[in-house]
This record gives C-alpha cells, structure tokens and sequence, in this order.
C-alpha cells in the first residue's frame, strides 16, 4: 500500500503548514479552507476512514475529538465551530487517511452542502 499524502507530510517528504503535533495525531492547516479556520486533525497511524475503524481505534479517535476541541478553545472559537469527518467518495473523502476537519471563525450554514 502506498503512502497517503498525509503520510508523506508526516515522514518530511512534501512540506504541510504542521500547527500541532504529538505522539498520536498532527494539525495541518488545510490546503483548501472552507471557513477563516480549517484545520486537519490527523492520526499518525493510518487509519483509511472512519467507517473502517476498529475497536483498537477508540482511543486515537477520541484523542482527535478532545483535540479539536482543546484548539477550538486556543483559536477562540467560542462562537462554535463545526467537525467533520468524511467517509467515501459520496461523503466528500478525497484522502484515503481518517482526519477531522475543524472550521469555525464564521457562521456555517445548514445543511452543509
């Protein structure tokens, strides 16, 4: 299996605007951003999506949510924010690699598109 681009970020083999990183996930600013934050919430271990998560899975899936949130704090989004999480091609998933998508700093409408 070849790597995922998050992968290569992760190894130094493209570069990535990294915000955060620890043992279990990196932040990346997304290439893309849908709101004034859009951040990646990505695991280190590749994990393809979310539908394909196990039960050894759990705590790095919760890991991701508390970090959203804790950045969610720093960043002052105090107004709210949104997580996403996409699963397959229909569900908007363009990397095949589990990231949760952070954005806030502006209303976000309903439904999402």
């Amino acid at each position: 299996m070849s790597k995922t681009l998050f992968q290569k970020i992760m190894d130094g083999e493209i570069p990535g605007q990294i915000e955060y990183e620890d043992d279990q996930c990196i932040v990346l600013r997304d290439i893309n951003p849908q709101a004034p934050t859009h951040l990646l919430i990505i695991p280190r271990k590749p994990i393809p999506r979310v539908g394909e998560a196990t039960e050894e899975d759990q705590s790095t899936l919760g890991h991701l949510l508390l970090k959203a949130g804790e950045l969610a704090r720093k960043l002052n989004l105090e107004n709210g924010f949104r997580i996403v999480i996409n699963n397959g091609s229909d569900g908007g998933e363009t990397v095949p690699h589990l990231h949760v998508h952070l954005l806030g700093g502006r209303a976000l409408g309903w439904p999402p598109g």
